[in-house]
């Protein structure tokens, strides 16, 4: 504890080895990790989703896979409580190769300036739809304060803070539809930061017609999105189980009526016959990405409706099994 001139105490900071905090990584940072992926989510500036852990790849066993809610592309993790090595380069490769992923994310306690360099390297020879990232693995405290993460990004890849927000390169600029989806979902993204309405982590927009936002629990996700009948406010179930969605569907069709009073309207309750997914929401008619003299007002409509279906699920009691 510091003493400032003005007799303000100032705490001091120090670092803590990782393995005081998690002494086992399959068993303590691992299971950690996926419940706080929020920590990882906000450093790359994506809506990370991690799904599976000890995914098995041929005889090996990948740390964790998942995607990024607010593109849908998949993402791998692997985790190293200790100074980088050959062995975990050459599994990262392994697991890529194995999963085919967009972005590719190694977590060690440091890194060798070799294989610093070879992320780079990676980066630089590997096409716009693959990323990798290296991420150093901190613990910080103040005083006899709890543990604190301090991640820390070493390497990634090249100007992604600059692209962060575009879907694509330069070189493959979007055009018609897709120029169009890419604006309005930049504008929602803007929306949502302004609000603060914390729905998502992820900043990239996307030149799809839909855009998604994670429900808290793998498998589900808060849509927004263009369809042939026009906009669409949503809660999709997407598991690759479909008696999980099966499940998770008949939890709130159970608990319908007061979800829909407190939603203030009628929901479409749609199981979605002979498909592995199910949705709950409401339609918008004949609203078209082209009519951008209304994208003030579809924005409008969806910030209103997530809001509304987000709290009428959770003070129902609609958490997802």
């Amino acid at each position: 504890m510091y003493e400032a001139q003005d007799g303000l105490h100032v705490g001091r900071l120090r670092r803590v080895p990782a393995r005081e905090v998690w002494p086992h990584e399959a068993l303590d940072f691992t299971p950690w990790l996926l419940r706080n992926v929020d920590v990882l989510s906000d450093l790359l500036g994506m809506d990370l989703v991690l799904e599976v852990a000890e995914h098995p790849v041929g005889g090996f066993s990948l740390d964790l896979l998942g995607h990024d809610a607010s593109t849908g592309e998949p993402v791998i993790v692997e985790n190293q409580l200790e100074q980088s090595d050959h062995t975990h380069l050459g599994q990262i490769l392994t697991y890529a190769a194995g999963t085919d992923p967009t972005t590719i994310v190694w977590l060690a306690t440091s890194f060798r300036e070799e294989h610093r360099a070879a992320v780079d390297w990676l980066n630089t020879r590997t096409n716009d739809e693959t990323r990798f990232f290296a991420v150093q693995v901190e613990v910080v405290r103040i005083g006899d304060s709890e543990p604190a993460p301090a991640f820390v990004l070493v390497a990634q890849p090249n100007d992604w803070e600059k692209t962060i927000r575009a879907s694509t390169s330069a070189q493959h600029e979007p055009t018609g539809r897709q120029r169009l989806y890419r604006d309005f979902w930049t504008r929602w993204i803007d929306l949502m930061s302004e609000r603060q309405v914390g729905w998502t982590r992820g900043t990239r927009t996307t030149v799809a017609s839909w855009y998604p936002m994670t429900a808290g629990v793998p498998g589900a996700t808060y849509n927004c999105g263009f369809m042939r009948r026009g906009l669409i406010s949503e809660l999709y179930f997407e598991d690759p189980n479909p008696d999980v969605n099966a499940r998770r569907f008949h939890h709130l069709l159970n608990l319908r009526e007061p979800i829909e009073n407190l939603y203030g309207s009628h929901l479409e309750w749609d199981r979605m016959e002979g498909r592995k997914a199910a949705r709950i929401g409401e339609y918008l008619p004949e609203a078209r990405i082209d009519n951008e003299q209304d994208w003030d007002a579809y924005l409008r409509w969806f910030l209103d409706r997530q809001a509304r279906l987000r709290e009428a699920i959770r003070v129902a009691g609609g958490s997802l099994p």
